[in-house]
């Protein structure tokens, strides 16, 4: 008879079908830095109208511009990812964000300020949309869910500092030294993306002949649709909610200083734990 020695320990990189997922840590930060920028104007709104002198429609316009530029600019990255890469166009887009931030700081009318703001719109979506696909590319799908949970925790966590950063500068100073604090922060979160994101494993795709038969497939696709409206209908509420609400409490009876309506996107931190629970019900019972 053959003894057989059990308590043998195999090295788990020889187990078969294992995969070690990736470090979430570049994922965080990717999800932090594409919502730095995108909303950060929210608290400044009533403080922008007394500077520019201008309605609320005109300053939510700020908001309205850079949500704008996302809608045109994301199905436009996704083709750009497959054919130079994931990794080129988020990092790429990140600097581009960067550079437009202080722009946006150095003119003087409302209007020029709108227009940068759709530009870091513009930019966004290849930081925050490829960083989507890169993590459905390169995570096993037992850790996906939690992958795409250390995602959005980076969104929550880049969508208050972006705000709060903001706020406290220009209760101090003004909005164009915010927006330079603002781009102080996006460079460096950027360089850090660079340097820490890994190159995606998968080869960028090659050109399709059929793209646009391709896109036309996803615009039918039911479940495509179903999502696009969950999504529309929660940032629908939370864009508008968190945008009229500045102008209601820097108002009577409530009088609320620029500084103290940056702190009140301290409620989005909540949600960055409410994200690891949520993440290991969609890893064990789907989405």
């Amino acid at each position: 008879m053959i003894a057989v020695n059990r308590s043998i320990n195999y090295p788990i990189t020889q187990l078969p079908n294992y995969q070690i997922p990736p470090s979430v840590f570049p994922v965080i930060l990717a999800g932090f830095t594409a919502f730095l920028n995108l909303y950060a104007t929210q608290p400044l709104l009533p403080l922008l109208m007394r500077v520019f002198k201008a309605t609320h429609f005109a300053v939510s316009l700020t908001v309205t511009a850079s949500t704008i530029g996302v809608a045109i600019a994301a199905p436009v990255v996704g083709r750009l990812a497959d054919l130079i890469g994931r990794k080129r166009v988020i990092v790429g887009s990140a600097f581009v964000v960067t550079v437009a931030t202080p722009l946006a700081a150095t003119w003087s009318t409302l209007p020029q300020f709108i227009a940068w703001r759709f530009v870091q719109g513009l930019a966004t979506p290849g930081v925050f949309g490829i960083a989507i696909a890169y993590v459905h590319d390169e995570w096993p799908t037992s850790h996906v869910g939690r992958a795409m949970a250390a995602y959005v925790s980076g969104t929550v966590s880049g969508g208050f500092c972006g705000r709060a950063l903001v706020a406290l500068v220009a209760s101090s100073y003004d909005w164009h030294t915010a927006f330079a604090a603002l781009a102080v922060a996006n460079l460096l979160a950027a360089t850090l993306l660079a340097f820490l994101l890994p190159i995606e494993t998968r080869k960028a795709a090659a050109r399709s002949p059929d793209h646009g038969q391709s896109i036309a497939r996803l615009i039918r696709n039911p479940q495509l649709i179903g999502t696009n409206a969950v999504g529309f209908c929660v940032l629908f509420m939370q864009v508008a909610m968190f945008s009229y609400v500045t102008f209601h409490l820097s108002a009577a009876p409530y009088f609320l200083s620029t500084a103290a309506l940056g702190w009140l996107f301290v409620v989005y931190l909540f949600g960055a734990g409410v994200i690891p629970v949520a993440a290991r019900w969609i890893d064990v019972r789907g989405h």
